[in-house]
């Protein structure tokens, strides 16, 4: 991390400067374990095309048709039970009744849901006219909007974070700055943990070394055509000539690079071929075109050919750096991705300077010059997985749209991912097709307002994050919270968050960007369940915006969109599995019930063909989800104990290694549950001659078992199986005595000797406490800032709650400061600092001032509390 004075180089320190690559024969490397492919997987490689294909009248017709088929399905089907209603006799048929009316309501409802969000899907990609690029460059010519793309990695492979950092470094956009936020623990227990953090560490400068080539280059070439500009207002045949040859050099550069990346996996194709290719091929285009322009003598504005050069610039002109937030004992270490990100985001627009304490090593933000960490407060952040890559235009593309006059209220941009092709297991393959679904899904929510902030990659505006923050409490010093980290799906709370705010989100209607899928059955299961946690506690947020829809211009379709997109999981999830282990009489059962059914599956078959896959993996894609039940509905109960119990469930990444993860216990035992508890209901259908729910029990039998056999594998499931019972059968439950924690000095000084059974609670400020009682006079005073919106009371005065900020005086205990006993001023001072930052009022600002031996307190403008020695 580098600040526009000090530096601190240190790795250890949690803030970086690019620095020299690592020669790679020098590292200890982790062995390059290439996945078998199976047969059956994908053989298609590369991205799919950028807009897709311009859907015609006819499709847009049969997409209405399956809407109204459904509605009308389910109308007759109601009429139809009301008609035969009467016919049950007793509470248990009646309750029967009820209650399988509920369930094919709520499935019908999901399958509504879908069916809008595609019709909006079709609606967008044929009114979709892609911008042309010279209007982009003009944008940019006027207006150059700052742009910081942060990176949370935790114990990720090395391999797949350089792809992304690559990614984002070789975007097309001006100056743009990646931050990598390693959160790996700052001292690794193993020598495998060891060896990824060194790994990550040592990224940004192995990125920036390749890059320094090509990016000193071409901006030697830029400033020689803008030296040799004069007043002329156009070109000659020479200087686009030279300019051809500049592109030229570029795609011998990446031509090159591609070459030289090492393909382990078709996320490494991918890097070569739609990173690295795609940029050379699009530039090569644009040097024959140059040389073709010069050879027709074709006058070229100025403007122009300065255009094109700033392009090669910009391309390689990225600065990259990492951060590492558990190196500091003053910023949060909860074990989640959103905190992660919170901790970073929270310092920009700050300038810091690094102490070491006894608590540990500490940031303390400063106002002078005199910084160790400088972080600027950019225009707009961009979110991105580890595990995620942007094609070249991302950036560029998203932030123009930004940019526009029209969208001064839009919050968040994106590109819905999609997954990467050329999967090595049918597994993959067959979620990467849901994943690829899912796009059109979120690209058609748009259409109705109901856009979801999908947190793999994501432009947010940087003033519409702070309109969403809230101050909290870690160790006794105020930080703040962007991103929601109160459920695992951080990014669908955070949405309704900036919704509530009056804040809008888009999907933009081309794929940019591309993320990993879970290549086996342990890892899909561990990303699946996070995904299901949190839609039951983010409800009341979309029913609160409901409630004020007018105020922020909601509309009743998109709340409903809203819960489709929140619960759909879970409600699906428990009529499949009541539907799958309850015989229903067959006399519920209608034909109408099924004609409201079949045009979700004939919609989601032909969507799986417009995204490269086959029609006849619908029936995967069903089977698959027999196997997801028990995740899924894992999930949704561990959102109902948060509610009752309050306490967080614990953030749980994704694994991303080249060899297999176990899957739990429960999620294997019960697919086999499911598979024999249908044959089962197969045999006795049968027998009592229950036709209808007899298919039913058939179709999921053989779905659950090819499923089983095909995507899980047989071998697989009965060696998890194995492994978690051993696991179970030896596991210690003895609880070890934990000794008994002493506090430091400073907790004991600065913030006090009593009550401390959680003795990270006041940790923060005490350190930063005793690092300003050892400040020299004359220094750099250290400050505090609350950045939310300023509340003025007509004469000036900052005021909150009521209370004017003007004139406060105090000393942590309401008593006048003047003359305080010596040996107190420690405690005096700690308290009257704890008072003031919990008192600051909105818009306001806190300096701590030392000079010699009196310490003052400076709050807002005019008013001061002191403490004199």
């Amino acid at each position: 991390m580098t600040g526009e004075r000090g530096q601190v180089g240190d790795p250890s320190a949690g803030v970086s400067t690019p620095t020299p690559a690592v020669d790679a024969t020098s590292r200890s490397e982790a062995p390059r374990v290439k996945r078998k492919r199976q047969l059956g997987c994908e053989r298609r490689t590369g991205a799919l095309p950028v807009v897709d294909g311009h859907p015609g009248r006819w499709r847009l017709i049969w997409a209405r048709l399956l809407l109204l088929v459904t509605g009308l399905g389910f109308a007759v089907y109601l009429v139809d039970w009301i008609r035969t209603y009467g016919d049950q006799h007793g509470r248990a048929a009646i309750v029967e009744a009820w209650v399988y009316l509920l369930l094919i309501a709520t499935l019908t409802a999901s399958a509504f849901g879908y069916l809008i969000a595609r019709l909006g899907y079709i609606a967008r990609i044929r009114a979709h006219r892609r911008v042309p690029r010279k209007l982009i460059d003009d944008a940019f010519e006027r207006e150059q909007p700052t742009l910081t793309v942060i990176v949370p990695s935790l114990r990720e492979e090395p391999r797949v974070v350089r792809q992304t950092l690559l990614s984002a470094a070789l975007q097309e956009y001006p100056g743009i700055r990646v931050a990598l936020l390693i959160d790996d623990p700052p001292n690794p227990g193993s020598d495998e943990h060891r060896r990824l953090l060194e790994a990550a560490r040592a990224l940004p400068g192995e990125i920036t070394e390749l890059l320094a080539e090509p990016r000193d280059r071409f901006e030697a070439a830029l400033d020689a055509f803008e030296s040799t500009l004069g007043s002329r207002d156009s070109v000659t045949s020479n200087d686009l000539l030279r300019l051809a040859a500049e592109y030229e050099a570029a795609v011998t550069w990446l031509r090159a690079a591609a070459a030289d990346v090492d393909i382990v996996d078709h996320t490494d194709a991918f890097l070569a071929g739609e990173i690295f290719g795609r940029l050379a091929d699009d530039l090569v285009v644009n040097a024959i075109a140059l040389r073709e322009a010069a050879g027709e003598g074709a006058a070229l504005s100025v403007t122009r050919v300065r255009q094109l050069y700033r392009r090669l610039a910009w391309i390689f002109r990225a600065e990259i750096t990492s951060f590492e937030r558990k190196a500091f004992a003053s910023l949060s270490h909860a074990p989640n991705k959103a905190s992660n990100l919170n901790s970073y985001i929270g310092l920009m627009g700050g300038r810091y300077r690094v102490c070491d304490t006894v608590a540990g090593r500490i940031l303390l933000p400063v106002s002078g010059d005199d910084a160790d960490l400088v972080v600027p407060d950019p225009d707009y952040v961009l979110t991105l997985d580890a595990d995620s890559v942007l094609l070249p235009e991302y950036c560029l593309r998203l932030v123009a749209y930004m940019q526009r006059p029209e969208h001064a209220r839009v919050a968040v941009v994106q590109t819905p991912y999609s997954a990467f092709r050329g999967a090595a297991t049918r597994l993959e393959r067959i979620a990467g097709g849901t994943t690829d679904v899912q796009h059109l899904v979120h690209q058609g929510m748009t259409r109705f307002g109901a856009t979801s902030w999908v947190g793999a990659s994501a432009v947010l505006r940087k003033t519409a994050l702070d309109d969403i923050a809230v101050e909290e409490s870690h160790g006794g010093l105020s930080v703040r919270r962007y991103i929601q980290n109160r459920t695992l799906t951080e990014d669908s709370e955070s949405t309704l968050d900036l919704r509530l705010r009056g804040w809008q989100l888009h999907n933009y209607p081309e794929r940019l960007s591309y993320s990993a899928t879970p290549p086996d059955f342990g890892a899909l299961s561990i990303q699946r369940e996070r995904w299901a946690n949190g839609g039951l506690l983010i409800m009341p947020k979309v029913l609160r915006m409901m409630w004020v829809r007018k105020r922020i211009g909601a509309t009743m379709l998109e709340g409903f969109l809203r819960l489709a997109y929140l619960l759909g999981v879970l409600w699906a999830g428990l009529g499949l599995a009541v539907l799958l282990f309850y015989p229903f009489d067959d006399s519920l059962v209608s034909g109408w019930a099924l004609m409201a059914a079949a045009p979700f599956f004939f919609a989601l078959a032909s969507d799986l063909r417009r995204s490269g896959y086959k029609r006849r993996d619908v029936f995967g894609v069903y089977g698959l989800n027999l196997l997801l039940l028990p995740i899924n509905t894992v999930g949704a109960l561990k959102s109902m104990a948060q509610a009752i119990g309050g306490s967080v469930v614990v953030f749980a990444r994704t694994p991303k290694v080249r060899t297999r993860t176990v899957a739990p216990f429960y999620y294997v035992v019960v697919p086999y549950v499911i598979i024999g508890w249908a044959l089962l209901t197969l045999a006795s259908d049968v027998d009592r001659g229950n036709w209808w729910h007899a298919a039913f029990a058939a179709l999921n039998a053989v779905s659950a078992l090819y499923a089983m056999v095909v995507y899980y594998g047989l071998w697989h499931s009965i060696s998890d199986f194995c492994v978690d019972l051993w696991a179970r059968m030896h596991t210690s439950r003895r609880l070890k005595e934990s000794a008994a924690a002493t506090p430091d000095w400073a907790t004991v000084l600065f913030h006090g000797s009593r009550d401390l059974g959680r003795l990270e609670e006041g940790s923060g400020i005490a350190a930063a406490l005793a690092a300003l009682d050892r400040e020299p006079g004359g220094r750099p005073e250290i400050v505090f800032k609350d950045a939310r919106p300023v509340l003025a009371n007509g004469n000036g005065a900052l005021s909150a709650n009521g209370a004017s900020g003007r004139g406060r005086v105090s000393n942590g205990n309401g008593a006048s400061s003047r003359g305080g006993r010596e040996g107190e001023l420690e405690r005096a001072l700690a308290e009257a600092i704890a008072n003031e930052i919990a008192q600051l009022p909105p818009g306001g600002r806190l300096e701590v001032v030392r000079n010699g031996d009196d310490y003052r307190i400076q709050v807002g403008v005019e008013s001061d509390a002191a403490v004199p020695a």
